[in-house]
This record gives C-alpha cells, sequence and structure tokens, in this order.
C-alpha cells in the first residue's frame, strides 16, 4: 500500500510538533544551564540536563518521520515502517541517560555536599523556570491539539513520534515545575534537601517514562500483534465472503504506524472449482486491503484444498494490499 496524502499531512503535522518542541528545548535548554549555574541549584541543573535530552531526542523523531516513509526495497520488502519504533527507542534511552540518571546524580551530590546558597541566583533561576513552564506547556498544547486532531485517546497517540513528544512535555512540565517548588522551599527555610528531594523526583520521573515508551517501542519492534478491534474486523471480511467456509487462524503484526501483515489459514467451501482458487484469493485480499486501509500485506494460506488439487493451492501466496 503506497503513502496516502492523508498520510503525508499527519506526518507534516507531526513534524510541525516536534519541530516545536525542539525548538522550545533549545532556547529553554541553555536557559536551564546558565540559570542552574548561577544559581548552583541542581533542580534547575537537572532541569537543562532534561532538556538537552529532549532536543536530542526531538533529533531522533525527526529522522523517524523521514526514514519510515521509504518505499520498500529488495532487501527490506516490507518497507521501512519499524524505523518509526527504532528511533522511538533510543529516544527512550536517551531520556533515561541524559536526562534520569543525570538528575539523580545531582540530587544525591547535593544531598551529599550541599550546595552553596547563592539567592539572587535562585531569583533568576525562578524566572527561567517560569518562562521554561509557559514554553513547555505551549509545546505540549500543540501536541495535545494534534492528538485530538487525529482521532484523540490511543487512535491519535498511535504515531510513536507524537507519543513520545506528548510524554517528553508533559514530563517537562512536571519536571518544571517540581524544580520550582524544590527550590522556593530551599530559599525559604535554607535546607538543600528540597531541592536535592525534587532533583531525585525528577530522575525519577524520568526513569519511568523512559521505561514506559521503551517498554512500547520493544514490542512493536519485535513483531507486536495489531489491536484485537481490528484483527476482529479482518476475521469477520474473511469469515464473511462466500468462498471460505472457515477462519482457522488469523495472524497479524504491526510493519509501521499505517502498515499491518496479514497471515490467515482458511478452509474453502466444499466443491470449490480449483481453477478459481487463485482468482477468488487475489479478489478476497484486494476487498480487504480496500476495507481495512492499515493492511498492506495479505497472506492467505488454504488449509481444505479442492479436490483433484495435488499440489498446494496458489491461494497460499501473498499479495500487496491494493494491487
Amino acid at each position: 500500500m503506497g503513502e496516502t496524502s492523508s498520510d503525508r499531512g499527519a506526518d507534516r503535522r507531526t513534524r510541525v510538533t516536534v519541530l516545536v518542541a525542539l525548538a522550545a528545548n533549545l532556547v529553554i535548554a541553555v536557559a536551564k544551564a546558565v540559570g542552574g549555574l548561577l544559581a548552583a541549584s541542581p533542580a534547575l541543573l537537572s532541569e537543562a540536563a532534561h532538556s538537552v535530552a529532549d532536543s536530542l531526542n526531538e533529533i531522533f523523531l525527526l529522522a523517524a518521520l523521514r526514514r519510515s516513509r521509504r518505499p520498500a526495497d529488495r532487501r527490506h520488502p516490507f518497507g521501512y515502517g519499524k524505523e518509526r519504533f527504532f528511533w522511538a527507542l533510543l529516544a527512550a534511552v536517551g531520556i533515561f541517560v541524559m536526562g534520569g540518571c543525570f538528575s539523580f546524580f545531582q540530587g544525591l551530590e547535593a544531598l551529599r555536599h550541599g550546595a552553596e546558597e547563592k539567592f539572587s541566583g535562585y531569583v533568576a533561576g525562578l524566572i527561567v523556570l517560569g518562562v521554561a513552564l509557559l514554553a513547555e506547556g505551549a509545546s505540549l498544547l500543540r501536541a495535545l491539539y494534534q492528538v485530538r486532531r487525529q482521532g484523540g485517546g490511543r487512535t491519535g497517540l498511535r504515531d510513536p513520534a507524537l507519543r513520545t513528544v506528548v510524554a517528553e512535555d508533559g514530563t517537562a512540565v512536571l519536571g518544571v515545575s517540581l524544580a520550582i517548588a524544590g527550590m522556593a522551599l530551599h530559599m525559604v527555610t535554607g535546607q538543600v534537601a528540597w531541592e536535592a528531594s525534587a532533583s531525585l523526583a525528577i530522575g525519577m520521573l524520568l526513569v519511568l517514562v523512559a521505561y514506559r515508551l521503551g517498554r512500547d517501542a520493544r514490542d512493536q519492534l519485535i513483531g507486536e500483534a495489531a489491536d484485537p478491534e481490528l484483527s476482529d474486523r479482518i476475521r469477520d471480511l474473511l469469515a464473511a465472503q462466500p468462498e471460505i467456509d472457515s477462519v482457522e487462524e488469523l495472524f497479524t503484526m504491526k510493519m509501521g504506524l499505517d502498515s499491518t501483515l496479514v497471515v490467515a489459514r482458511i478452509d474453502l467451501v466444499p466443491g470449490l472449482d480449483s481453477e478459481r482458487v487463485e482468482e477468488d484469493a487475489v479478489r478476497i485480499k484486494r476487498h480487504i486491503a480496500r476495507t481495512v486501509p492499515e493492511v498492506d500485506q495479505i497472506f492467505l494460506d488454504v488449509t481444505d484444498r479442492p479436490a483433484g488439487e495435488a499440489c498446494e493451492s496458489p491461494a497460499a501466496t501473498g499479495e500487496r494490499g491494493g494491487a
């Protein structure tokens, strides 16, 4: 199945969302780093590392958008759709290593050695965090708007690139809020433990988000089945065909954002003319591909051959959807 104008439009919108997040994170990372150094603030430095990690991840996601839409070739006959999941996995690793681990380090160092209190710098740091909260909030609203435009809920978050941006921006808003609380309590009480705890909390938050994103990407890379609703729809469409007596087994696997592999073991009705098997199989596969655009590759395996047919039925061969 070729790339449709709807697919290209969704990719363009996702690319804009990723670019908005990238621009926001680059500016915010610099501001947080400068503010953190001036204030000697572990929480603010943790947030700077968080923004740097997010910026790198946005570059990964832009690569995913560009590379995953390449057409199938001889070395990759099923296309490059899974590149989207691979780059999403790298983004999860980036969040874990650059964001979570550095935040833990900053928090533990603050607890062990304390932090030099520069309250004038802290005021500047709080201002930086306030601006960052507005910028991260605007980026999150943009991402949520696209999710709603693409169907909302699980449907709108099917794209791992968009899902990663939403997770990053949501985590960033919560992380900045924790950093503000930690810095403010440090200023009021003079106890660095508040800010160190905020840094550790940011680290824990990033690790949890990275784990969830990484787990989703792993499942999709190793071969995740299509949603149960889609599988049931395909099974019903096959069972409704007059040439098919029963659907013995149905296997599905996501090959990309809008690409699904379908393998069905079917039993044909008795008395079907063997010369029509291939023609009927092609018609069935084209009907499924037209009715369910997500289905890209369809393979039918006939388990009950018509009388007199000595070799494997042509219906067991595969066909690209829409061919």
